[in-house]
């Protein structure tokens, strides 16, 4: 069942979602050679606490800690442990904040120090694949007029989708209807309506599309060992259009 959210309950989201952005802007400087990715997750469940609200993540199904965070063929739900980054590394951390009711969801690759130009493609097209299907977030579109125009994009760019993992609705449970998928066909899902909140999220690759999972259940890895990125917000479509939660002051000028 989707949920279509008020207005106060919208604005309960930009709490939560305010908090996700604001965790993210704090983790960018830290990423450097030499932090690990348990470092980050501390950090990250630190300041979300210090927020008043509680990590999304932690717990949730089992997941181990508040962060995900995956490096290099990761492409995601990366458990946070002992592996310390190094220069010409890619890091997306995806993070959630639970606070009043509702949650907030958003993800972010940074480069490690300086990285190659492929890598530095691959984050700047994830990135923007996300904007290119923002522009369709409009009433009376279809979902995967969304979803169509990520795809395109990215392969337009040389790059690859994974088809097993998607974006969701979001609001009082974290993953709720409909799935979003970074693929498909012009004209086809559900119709957009005035309330619908989603996280919407391409995970692009550099090589194939093709992922498996590792032994301890979370992991995704490329299939080839080549690159993945992850670019993510909470997006409500409201009265005056979409609406990006878990990003500071955009004004709709990106993309």
């Amino acid at each position: 069942m989707i949920i279509l959210k008020s207005d106060d309950e919208i604005e309960k989201m930009r709490v939560a979602g305010g908090i996700v952005a604001d965790t993210l802007s704090m983790i960018e400087p830290c990423i450097s050679p030499g932090i690990t990715t348990g470092e980050i997750d501390r950090l990250v469940e630190e300041f979300i606490r210090s927020k008043g609200a509680i990590p999304s993540f932690k717990d949730y199904h089992g997941y181990p800690a508040s962060a995900c965070v995956s490096v290099n063929e990761v492409i995601v739900h990366g458990i946070p442990g002992n592996r310390k980054l190094k220069e010409g590394d890619i890091v997306s951390i995806d993070v959630g904040a639970y606070i009043d009711g509702f949650h907030g969801d958003a993800a972010r690759t940074f480069p490690v120090g300086k990285v190659s130009e492929e890598a530095q493609k691959l984050i700047d097209v994830t990135r923007q694949s996300f904007f290119e299907g923002l522009k369709f977030v409009k009433e009376g579109n279809r979902l995967e007029d969304i979803s169509s125009a990520v795809q395109s994009y990215a392969e337009k760019n040389g790059f690859s989708v994974v088809r097993e993992f998607v974006g969701h609705g979001i609001g009082r449970d974290m993953h709720e209807s409909p799935d979003v998928p970074n693929y498909g066909t012009p004209g086809r899902g559900i119709r957009l309506k005035k309330g619908l909140v989603l996280a919407i999220e391409p995970m692009i690759l550099e090589g194939s599309r093709y992922m498996r999972v590792l032994e301890d259940g979370w992991t995704a890895v490329t299939r080839d060992g080549k690159l993945a990125a992850h670019y993510e917000n909470t997006v409500a479509l409201t009265a005056n259009g979409p609406e990006l939660l878990t990003l500071r002051d955009w004004e709709g000028t990106e993309g």
